[in-house]
């Protein structure tokens, strides 16, 4: 391929904050949920205090990596062209076991096949030490 046709290296994100401590763990390989150990509510995005008590005694859970597909977009036309050669993707958000919505990817489904409910499970994909993807593969019923 030329060089005029390479396709770029995918932008890589570099959380801060809370999303960092997320993020952090997605890259280990280990999907963790923000739960309160004082009402035990679980939370994401991630915060500083618990959103259901005012709580600042959170920690990090791991989590069951199931959950349903609660909505999705197919994307056909890149912001960033290095994810050209994936589409049309789709974008998925999933309700998960734990009651939080986590926004990922889709694989293993063609998009003209999603539907509301459908049963999916977590796939990891590090990137960097710091930051990891995050997809959704759909499981069996």
């Amino acid at each position: 391929m030329s060089e005029a046709n390479e396709v770029p290296p995918k932008l890589i994100p570099d959380p801060d904050g809370r999303n960092a401590d997320f993020y952090a763990h997605l890259a280990g390989g280990t999907l963790c949920i923000q739960s309160c150990a004082s009402c035990d509510a679980s939370q994401h995005p991630p915060r500083y205090l618990c959103t259901r008590c005012g709580s600042r005694d959170l920690e990090w859970r791991p989590a069951s990596g199931r959950g349903r597909i609660f909505s999705w977009t197919v994307s056909h036309r890149p912001v960033d062209p290095a994810w050209a050669v994936d589409g049309p993707w789709a974008t998925l958000v999933v309700e998960m076991e734990e009651g939080v919505r986590l926004v990922g990817g889709l694989r293993g489904l063609d998009p003209s096949q999603l539907r509301l409910d459908l049963p999916v499970e977590v796939e990891i994909e590090p990137a960097t030490e710091a930051f990891a993807f995050i997809y959704f593969r759909p499981v069996p019923e």
